[in-house]
């Protein structure tokens, strides 16, 4: 599996592609830049290692503490996190949640200090435009987020495969499934204890 410092680089040397693919289909120096911006987001710290501490964990700072709670409800390497589209998703909507719950509470403490009301009602509407205004731009930023992220996944299967192929040759890529399965039930077998052939009378 590809070290940290692989990833990063990886994610570097393929912006351009990355950017000038997305300039190349749309035309848009803006729907560009959010692709591109969203790659280097997604390779570098939005990406499936956030589920361990790992080198994307470590950039959030003092916002890492965050992430807990995301990487105790994983396993590392799973569907969840790992994933095409379901892991980046997932992260999406956990850290939308995460942000939206905050900015209730900034807006309740404000308008309790300043003796103000908010029109709940407008907010939402406002919200709800913003997103269907923008469609697009949100779209163009999560493909970028994607792309960032299965650059991380894709790596780490073909250094997995890479080393499989070294050990084992073109086998390695075709049976691991079934040999790392056969080793699971053996251990399962061997931990079970052994019931008595022969009853006691």
């Amino acid at each position: 599996m590809p070290s940290g410092r692989t990833h990063d680089r990886i994610t570097l040397w393929a912006l351009p592609l990355v950017a000038g693919v997305a300039f190349w289909q749309t035309r848009s120096s803006s729907v560009t830049l959010l692709v591109a911006g969203g790659f280097m987001f997604g390779g570098l710290m939005f990406g499936p290692d956030l589920d361990i501490y790992s080198r994307q964990y470590q950039r959030w700072g003092y916002l890492r503490w965050i992430w807990l709670p995301y990487q105790k409800s994983l396993r590392h390497r799973s569907f969840l996190s790992h994933g095409p589209i379901i892991g980046t998703t997932l992260r999406v909507i956990y850290l939308f949640c995460l942000l939206a719950i905050a900015a209730f509470i900034i807006l309740i403490i404000v308008e309790k200090l300043g003796n103000t009301t908010f029109n709940w009602p407008a907010l939402g509407k406002n919200i709800q435009r913003s997103l269907v205004g923008y469609g697009t731009e949100y779209l163009a930023l999560f493909l970028g987020l994607e792309l960032g992220a299965m650059s991380h996944s894709l790596s780490d299967w073909c250094g997995s495969a890479y080393k499989r192929m070294q050990k084992q040759g073109i086998c390695g890529l075709l049976t691991s499934s079934k040999v790392k399965k056969r080793k699971v039930s053996r251990r399962v077998r061997r931990s079970q204890p052994r019931s008595n052939s022969k009853k006691i009378k």
